[in-house]
Order: C-alpha cells, then structure tokens, then sequence
C-alpha cells in the first residue's frame, strides 16, 4: 500500500492532530477514488476481499443515553454478518462491548447454503471494552493501537471499505487511519441532510413539501416566521418544530395555534410566543430550555402540521453506487407514536401502491440531485401523504443521509431472499416470483422483558417456532437483543407472503414473547 494514503495507526493520533481539515479530506478524497474499484471487485469474489463494518452513531440521539442502548443500536446491523454467505468475504465487525456469542451464533444460523463455522472462522469480532455513550468513531480513534489491530485484519486495502451507520468527520477519520475507502455519503455534503439543507433542497427541485421556514436560531426567529406563515394560511391549525440534527422524530416539537388573534390582529406575537413556549416536546426527557439551547447552537425549522382524515408516512430509500447511478430501492410505510405520533417506531414493507409511485418519482428527483452533488451510498427521503377529494398529496418532510430505521429490515429481507423491489408495481419479488412483505419494529418494550437475556429468547424461539424459515422464505428475525435486561427491549422484522400474512406473524411473535416473559416474571422465586 502507498503511504501517500495510509500511515500506521500507532502513529495515527499524531499524524491526523497534525493535518488540517483541508489535508485530511485532501486524503479521503484519494481514498473515495478508490471505491469503484472495490465495488467493482464486489462482483468477483475475490479471496482477499473484505468489509469493516463501524456502525458508529455519530448523531444527536437524546434517547442514547446508555452504553447498553448504544450497544442495542450497533448492534442492530448485525445482519450485514448475512454478507458472509459469500464463501470468501472477510468481515471486520466493531462494537464498543463484546456481543454475546449466542447472539452471533444466531445470525450466523440465517445464512442460506453456508456453513456457520466457515462463516464465524471469517469473521472478526472487535471490542472497543467501553460501554460509555459516546459515538464508537470517537472511541476507536482515541485507541490507535485498536486502530491498528483493526487494520492487520485488512488483507487488502485495494479491495476493502468501511461501512458505518452515519458519517460525519469522525467516520471520514476511521477511513483515513484504516486507509479505506468508506461506502457513504461526504460528511461535507451533511447540510443537505439536515432539516434546514433539505427544506431547501426541496424548494430548489420543485418537490412538493410543506409550508414553513428554516435556519431558525431563536424563539424570536421561530416568533417571526410563524407571523409570516399564517399570514399565508390564516387557517393553520398547528406546526411543527424541528432540530436541524434531530433523529427518528426525538427533535420535533408541536405547537398548536388554535384560538389565536387573527394575522395581523394587535397581541399576535405575543400570543405566538406564549404558544412557543408551550411546545409538546416529542423527547419526554428533554426540557424545554434544554431543547431551546440545542436549537439556538444548532438551528431548525418551522413547518406546517399536514394534518387529514387519512394520514400515513411513508419512505423511499435509494442508493448513489459508485459512478454516480442512482438505485431505487424501497418504499415503507412508517408506524410512528410517541408523545405527539411523531417518533419512529417501526415499518411496514413495501408502502401501499396508491402513493408508492408518486413518492418515489420526487425521490428519484432528489437521488439525481445528491448523485451530481457526489453522494455516495444510502440514503431516504420521508414523506407525508394525505388523501383528500381527488386522490393522494405527497410532502416531502426529510432527507436522511445515512442509514435508518428502515435500512436494517428491508436488507435482512433482501439479503435472505435473494429479492428486489419493482417501483413500477411496488411489489417485492424473489426470483421465483414469490411476494415478500414485512413488519419491523425497534420497539417491542416492556418492563417484563427485562427478566429474559439471549439464550432465554433464543428458547422461547425454538419451542414456539419463532425462526426463519429458509425453505419458505417467511417468519422471525430478531434484533437490537443486547439491551433486553436492562431496557427491557428488543427489535424483530415479520417476513410474511402477503402483507397479512406478514401483520400475523408480527402480532403472533410479539404476543408469544411477551407472554412468554410475564410467565418468567410470575415464576420468579420469593425473596427469603
């Protein structure tokens, strides 16, 4: 390997402390040229490949506010370890705490035609042995010795990448310590995915999206814009507002505006002010001064509440591959709830064909837009969508530039199944033709899933038949199993034949767990 590209991670520390940002992406950059001929290689098998996976959550995530859940969230990409079905893939999987081997074993068991042992014999298991909640980037590169172990696991820097969950410049710095390319976006092109940068890319490209203001600073700013818009719609029931970083919802608050003095009336501002200062918060453990700091630090935006009859909203997940082709992957339908209905919950695969391919028609405007920009990797774009007299009305509301909520499921199930999803139909189908539909939730809680730990899941799994079943095609994988003691949590993804099918299988497993727990609880011994 050149040393133009990469320096030993010992030396790691030192070297990027000394280089200024210019020079540090002036070296990503060189790595990212790299990345088409490792995608290439890809497609050839070759017995020096390799993929390290940090799936690091580098974001603003109030509800992370334990090891164990950040522990939850890294490992909730565990089905990459599908990827091992490939008989001569290496992989390189880091975590700030080692993972369960029982949990591993699991996964390893879902490979189809692979034999678990020869899988596991090429899969790297690293522990960073610190459960503090802090971003797995920052860990590893305050570690340059980890760092180091990490790269003598590389066979070929030519032909290996990282993936992480989010980039931002830590991500990009693990790429340049490691001396590999990253499949994800520029963490220069991050402001576009924030809910100022994409508000604004909306308006740019003509995709419809909802009445409102960004690059908001103050109670003042948000004052003032909220004058503006109802100005425009005296009618305007109510409004959301966002942290520019806010994630799965946690950064939304409402405002309603019912019973206000009419736009323009003497009193109006200082009615609105009021009104701001009683914002529901989605984030219950967040207060109000708290979240009024980040939005000051940070900014956010103001938009106008869609609100109907019958109201859903659903994703469309892309992909830019390297060479700049834009793939349309997916569309979901989001459960949300939380205090306002806000926050996400879970998903339902694909989104109902009445909307899926209007939403993915503004998508592929705005994936063509991120592909001449640079971006690189996966990427969705939330919707809401409202049925009124002459059909369906779509409104863009979100860019999220990096993986999500909904990435997991849908690769679980196309890593299993071999499938694709067809836009034009907005149906998924294996080679065989077989339709394949799914329920995700990363949020299956209860204070009585506490009692169980992994081998007790994986028990209640194989006395109930709560397994994937490879010759069908249909039934159970579980996720995010790690924090189930402590949070009393867990994730699962329902693959079903029919959206019924796949609906049943959700509520079935969900209900045997959860009974199957209370039923721990209950046998629990007395205290002496």
């Amino acid at each position: 390997m050149t040393g133009d590209l990469w320096t030993a991670p010992d030396r790691t520390e030192r070297v990027l402390s000394a280089l200024t940002e210019a020079e540090r992406y002036e070296r990503f950059d060189l790595l990212q040229e790299r990345m088409a001929g490792v995608w290439d290689a890809m497609r050839r098998n070759y017995d020096d490949e390799s993929v390290i996976v940090v799936p690091s959550l580098t974001l603003d995530k109030t509800e992370a506010e334990t090891g164990t859940l950040m522990q939850a969230y890294e490992e909730r990409f565990l089905f990459l370890l599908i990827l091992l079905r490939e008989p001569r893939l290496r992989m390189v999987y880091v975590t700030s705490m080692p993972i369960a081997p029982e949990i591993i074993e699991y996964y390893l068991s879902l490979l189809p035609g692979v034999i678990p042992s020869h899988a596991r014999a090429r899969l790297s298991l690293i522990s960073v042995d610190d459960a503090s909640p802090v971003s797995l980037s920052e860990k590893l590169l305050a570690r340059p010795r980890l760092l180091q172990r990490i790269a003598d696991l590389i066979p070929n820097r030519m032909r290996s990448h990282l993936v992480p969950y989010n980039t931002t410049e830590l991500e990009r710095d693990v790429a340049i310590s490691l001396g590999i390319p990253m499949y994800a976006a520029d963490p220069r092109l991050a402001p576009l995915g924030s809910k100022s940068g994409c508000r604004r890319l909306f308006g740019e490209l003509g995709v419809p999206h909802p009445l409102g203001k960004e690059d908001l600073r103050s109670l003042d700013d948000l004052a003032d814009a909220l004058l503006t818009m109802r100005a425009e719609r005296p009618a305007m029931d109510s409004v959301i507002v966002k942290l520019n970083e806010g994630v799965s919802g946690e950064g939304n608050a409402v405002v309603r505006l019912k019973g206000l003095p009419a736009p323009g009336a003497v009193g109006e501002r200082d009615e609105v002010l009021q009104r701001l200062r009683e914002m529901e918060l989605e984030s219950v453990t967040t207060p109000f001064d708290v979240y009024i700091a980040k939005f000051a630090e940070n900014g956010g935006i103001v938009e106008e509440r869609i609100v109907g009859d019958e109201l859903r909203s659903p994703s469309v997940q892309l992909r830019v591959v390297p060479g700049g082709k834009v793939e349309l992957l997916s569309t979901h339908d989001q459960l949300l709830g939380g205090a306002s209905g806000q926050s996400y919950l879970g998903c339902v695969f694909p989104a109902a064909p009445e909307y899926a391919r209007m939403i993915t028609e503004h998508a592929a405007v705005i994936g063509q837009r991120l592909a001449d920009e640079g971006a690189l990797g996966r990427f969705a774009v939330d919707f809401v969508v409202v049925r009124g007299a002459v059909g369906w009305s779509a409104y863009a509301i979100e860019l999220n530039l990096r993986k999500g909520g909904t990435t997991h499921p849908f690769l679980t199930l196309q890593f299993l199944t071999d499938g694709r999803y067809d836009p034009q139909t907005a149906l998924f189908l294996t080679p065989s033709g077989q339709e394949k539909h799914l329920v995700a939730t990363d949020h299956l809680e209860s204070e009585l899933l506490t009692g169980l730990g992994p081998a007790d899941l994986f028990d209640i799994v194989a006395r109930n038949g709560l397994h994937f079943d490879q010759s069908r095609q249909v039934g159970i994988v579980f996720h995010m199993i790690s924090c189930l003691t402590e949070r009393g949590r867990l994730g699962l993804t329902a693959v079903g034949d029919s959206p019924a099918d796949a609906d049943r299988r959700y509520r079935d497993a969900s209900r045997i767990v959860l009974a199957e727990a209370e039923q721990a609880f209950a046998e629990r011994p007395l205290p002496l």
